[in-house]
C-alpha cells in the first residue's frame, strides 16, 4: 500500500494495557466473551489523567481503539485466513478482524469498572477485554447504547460465539487453586470461561484431541487437555517462566 506523505495521518499511543494475557493463546476472539477477565488502562500523560477521565464514570462501556503491536511488523495482506473458517478459507481483510490490517488498528468494547490509583497513577480499570498485556492504546470513548448498539445488525460469517465445552479441574489442579485464590479471586472461573470457548485451532474444534495444551494467564502457567470434544480438564497450575 502507498500513500502519499498529505494522506498520513501521525497517531501517538496514550497508554497501554495491562490484561490477564500475556500471550495471544488465550485471548478470547471477542470481548465481552470472558467476564472474569479484569485490567486496567494505564494513561501515559499523568499530567492530564484526571481531566481527561472527568465524566467518563457515567459510561458503563468503552470503545478502546488499539495498535496490533504484536503483529504489525509482520505486515497485511488483502486476503486472509479467518480461524473461525478453519483457515481453509480465504476472505478479503476488510471483511474480517484479522489483525494483519492496513493499519494495525484494532477496537473492542469493554467494561468500565472505575477509574483507580495504582503506583501513585491513574488508571481505568475495565472488564471483559480482548487485548494482549502491554497493548498499546491508541484512543478510549464512551459507548452510547442508542447509537452502538445496531439491534437489526446481520452477519452470515461469525454469527454466533460457539459451542461451549464443559471445563473441570483434576484433583491436582484443583489443589492448586486454592495457593493462588488470594492473589488471584477469580481465577478458577477466568480459566473455566477461557477455556469454555476453546482456544484451540479451529481445526481442532469437534475432534477428539489428546494433545496437552499450555496457556498463560497473569504469571501462569495453566495445563489442560480435552478427554472429548466436549470436555477439557486442567491438570496443572504453576507460576510462568514468561517475562513480559
Amino acid at each position: 500500500m502507498t500513500t502519499s506523505q498529505q494522506d498520513k495521518l501521525v497517531i501517538e499511543y496514550i497508554g497501554k494495557a495491562h490484561t490477564p494475557y500475556p500471550e495471544k493463546f488465550a485471548i478470547p476472539r471477542q470481548p465481552g466473551i470472558v467476564t472474569a477477565a479484569q485490567g486496567y488502562i494505564e494513561l501515559f500523560d499523568q499530567q492530564h489523567a484526571t481531566q481527561m477521565l472527568n465524566g467518563i464514570e457515567q459510561y458503563s462501556h468503552l470503545w478502546v481503539l488499539f495498535g496490533f503491536h504484536a503483529t504489525q511488523q509482520q505486515g497485511w495482506k488483502p486476503m486472509v485466513r479467518p480461524p473461525r473458517l478453519g483457515g481453509n478459507k480465504k476472505m478479503g481483510v476488510l471483511a474480517t478482524r484479522s489483525t494483519f490490517r492496513p493499519n494495525p488498528i484494532g477496537m473492542s468494547v469493554v467494561k468500565f469498572l472505575k477509574t483507580d490509583n495504582i503506583n501513585n497513577k491513574t488508571v481505568i480499570r475495565i472488564q471483559g477485554m480482548d487485548l494482549l498485556d502491554q497493548t498499546p492504546i491508541i484512543d478510549i470513548k464512551p459507548y452510547i447504547p442508542y447509537s452502538d448498539a445496531v439491534t437489526d445488525a446481520t452477519s452470515d460469517f461469525a454469527q454466533s460465539v460457539g459451542t461451549a465445552i464443559q471445563v473441570s479441574f483434576n484433583d491436582q489442579a484443583q489443589s492448586q487453586l486454592s495457593l493462588f485464590d488470594n492473589h488471584y479471586p477469580d481465577l478458577s472461573l477466568l480459566i473455566k470461561q477461557v477455556l469454555s470457548q476453546d482456544p484451540r485451532p479451529a481445526y481442532k474444534t469437534n475432534q477428539v484431541d489428546n494433545k496437552l495444551y499450555g496457556m498463560a494467564l497473569f504469571d501462569l502457567n495453566i495445563q489442560w487437555q480435552m478427554t472429548n470434544m466436549n470436555h477439557a480438564v486442567v491438570i496443572n497450575i504453576t507460576k510462568s517462566t514468561h517475562e513480559n
